[in-house]
């Protein structure tokens, strides 16, 4: 049976105060409507469809590769409208599933079972009961509140006071019978407070010609909430991080305080593995066996190998760091580091594009771009590798066992031979040579009598 999903995706998000789509805001470090497209791709045999209006070139750019297509609503006149412009892209039968696109967190089980629910026979919606219903579409039923059959949808501002009480309402999700649907929008009224077509009206339709209308409980509030506001976009990141926080816990994984940890991707994390407070994850990162990462560290597309020590205030970015290694407090591996076993990156040190070899150490305010060091290669406070000649980089090699002085520039390319000494304050820009050591610096002067300059007299 075909199955169409639509998106709507084509609100302006006035609450948001912002000049973004309001589907574009990030949660988890994604867009909403992303958090949205992923739920459903794994359901079967679908064709996805978005809904864009304000903001449109921009939602549609971001959705550029997700093999959904988009269908623009101009102007946005409701949620039934939104369905009018996308009915005659829908396929001739089966079920369509309408989700939103400013309600992130719906989970795929819940989306499977909202539009087998539908089994393209019956009118489904999502429902859920809440104890502030406020804002919310609330359901209708006949005789008993929970349990009587499904009459109709009323929109909280056309609400009664006595339906304003009512606790079960619509999330803004269903899925409909497409042919029907096709028939029910066509024949909307925008005759209403807002002048819009609203596609809950399609419910009192599908009553009135017999076709069973169904509600499907979803069973966490958090997946079901949307987003109108800064502060509702704070709270379900919170929601969300949590979730995450309690699912790493239960793995075994010691947070020193769920309440304050993000992970804006994928944490594969080992046994014993120990993470303070304020990090923040992103992209894939994997950790190993009793690492752990100090307070306030932003870790992305990383790999930390078994027993590594992560300080504080350390930034890893698509970095590899082998056993245990030391990195920071304060320290910055970019792209391309590649750090071997017992390496020590310490206090304020850079690295870039460059592998260390077991051992190698680099303490203090130290730069290592475009580098390969040896094993056991201690690397001066202050030194740094100029790989950049204002057009192209260049690679420094140090062999095993060298040892680079405090304030030290290489310049490459350049090999700094095994077991060689490179002596403090050294600008190198020749090779040299194994086990020797290499100065290369002005000659000391003192100047005798000197006298320091002195501030003119001001009349």
């Amino acid at each position: 049976m075909a199955l169409d999903i639509v998106i709507m995706a084509a609100g302006k998000g006035t609450r948001m105060k912002s000049r973004h789509p309001k589907v574009l805001h990030r949660l988890a470090g994604r867009p909403l409507l992303a958090h949205v497209l992923s739920a459903t791709a794994s359901l079967p045999d679908h064709r996805t469809w978005v809904v864009t209006g304000h903001g449109a070139e921009a939602v549609e750019s971001a959705i550029a590769g997700s093999g959904a297509q988009s269908v623009r609503q101009m102007p946005q006149l409701g949620t039934g409208h939104a369905i009018q412009q996308v009915v005659p892209h829908l396929a001739d039968a089966g079920t369509t599933l309408i989700l939103n696109g400013d309600v992130p967190l719906i989970a795929a089980a819940t989306a499977h079972a909202l539009a087998q629910a539908c089994g393209g026979e019956r009118l489904a919606l999502l429902t859920i009961v809440l104890d502030d219903a406020t804002g919310y579409g609330r359901i209708l039923r006949s005789g008993d509140p929970m349990g009587g059959r499904v009459l109709g949808i009323v929109e909280h501002k056309d609400a009664t006071p006595a339906q304003r009480e009512i606790r079960e309402v619509y999330t803004g999700m269903m899925a409909a019978p497409t042919a029907a649907l096709r028939r029910w929008v066509a024949a909307l009224s925008n005759d209403n407070a807002q002048g819009e077509y609203y596609l809950t009206d399609i419910v009192a339709m599908a009553v009135a010609e017999g076709v069973p209308v169904v509600a499907t409980h979803a069973a966490d509030e958090t997946e079901v909430l949307g987003v109108n506001s800064p502060l509702q976009l704070a709270d379900l990141e919170r929601r969300f991080q949590r979730r995450q926080a309690e699912a790493l816990l239960e793995a075994g994984v010691r947070l020193a305080d769920p309440a304050r940890f993000d992970l804006r991707g994928t944490l594969a994390a080992g046994q014993d593995v120990e993470i303070d407070v304020g990090c923040v994850f992103e992209g894939d990162v994997t950790l190993g066996d009793d690492v752990r990462i100090g307070a306030h560290c932003v870790i992305r597309d990383a790999r930390i190998a078994a027993g590594a020590v992560i300080h504080p205030f350390s930034h890893l970015d698509g970095a590899t760091v082998g056993a245990g290694a030391l990195v920071g407090p304060f320290a910055r591996l970019r792209p391309g580091a590649e750090l071997g076993p017992e390496v020590h990156i310490g206090n304020f040190v850079e690295v870039k594009n460059s592998t260390l070899a077991r051992g190698a150490k680099a303490n203090h305010l130290a730069y290592l771009g475009d580098a390969s060091v040896g094993e056991r290669v201690n690397y001066g406070a202050g030194s740094i590798t100029a790989n950049y000649d204002g057009a192209n980089k260049h690679r420094t090699v140090i062999g095993a066992d060298a040892h680079i002085g405090s304030n030290c520039v290489l310049i490459a390319p350049v090999t700094i031979g095994a077991g060689g000494t490179v002596g403090g304050g050294s600008t190198i820009s020749q090779d040299t040579p194994p086990g020797q050591l290499t100065v290369a610096r002005g000659r000391q002067v003192s100047i005798a009598g000197w006298q320091r300059p002195v501030k003119a007299a001001t009349g």
